[in-house]
């Protein structure tokens, strides 16, 4: 754990709220991104990361240090907009209409487009169609898992880690997302 770091936990932990506010200020962003890869809603991710800070500050006393301090905030984000999706049923039923993160940079909504051919802009569009549908179609557990290895790129023991599994069922997790991905793409090909 870095030293900046674990100074601060260790004063947050003491009680010192300004502590826990650097703590939050260090990972609230990249907490927001796992969050949004997770529910695809800006507004669903706010809430997880609220939750999650809020069950981290509550929990800090709990945090022993053994893991990453990241990794232990990794968690309660995922689980926190696991929890956001399981509330807001609207997910589930496919209500999503797209959109893309702040920066522009979610690889789910580029579209292949190598020049001006119609043909190619008309395969691109069905291509992020049928992968946005099947991302809503994939097990909160399935997404969470594909975003984190293929999106996040974090290693599998992390993400088992984040996600409360052991390595055999992340493993699984993932395969079933690509295989349902795949699946969905296969008439494309």
């Amino acid at each position: 754990m870095d030293n900046s770091v674990q100074a601060a936990w260790v004063r947050a932990r003491a009680g010192d709220p300004l502590a826990f506010r650097e703590l939050v200020q260090a990972h609230a962003r990249p907490l927001f991104q796992l969050c949004f890869r997770i529910t695809r809603d800006a507004a669903l991710a706010e809430d997880a990361v609220q939750e999650a800070l809020y069950n981290a500050w509550r929990g800090l006393a709990g945090f022993d240090g053994r893991s990453a301090f990241a990794t232990w905030l990794h968690r309660i984000a995922a689980n926190a907009a696991l929890e956001q999706l399981r509330r807001n049923a609207r997910h589930r039923d496919g209500a999503f209409e797209g959109g893309d993160d702040e920066d522009g940079a979610d690889f789910l909504h580029t579209l292949p487009d190598d020049g001006p051919d119609p043909e190619a802009r008309a395969v691109g569009v069905e291509l992020g169609r049928r992968i946005d549908r099947q991302m809503q179609r994939l097990s909160d557990a399935e997404r969470a898992a594909f975003m984190l290895r293929h999106y996040e790129g974090e290693p599998l023991e992390r993400i088992a880690d984040t996600l409360g599994m052991n390595i055999g069922q992340c493993k699984q997790a993932i395969f079933r997302a690509v295989r349902k991905l795949r699946d969905a793409l296969e008439p494309l090909r």
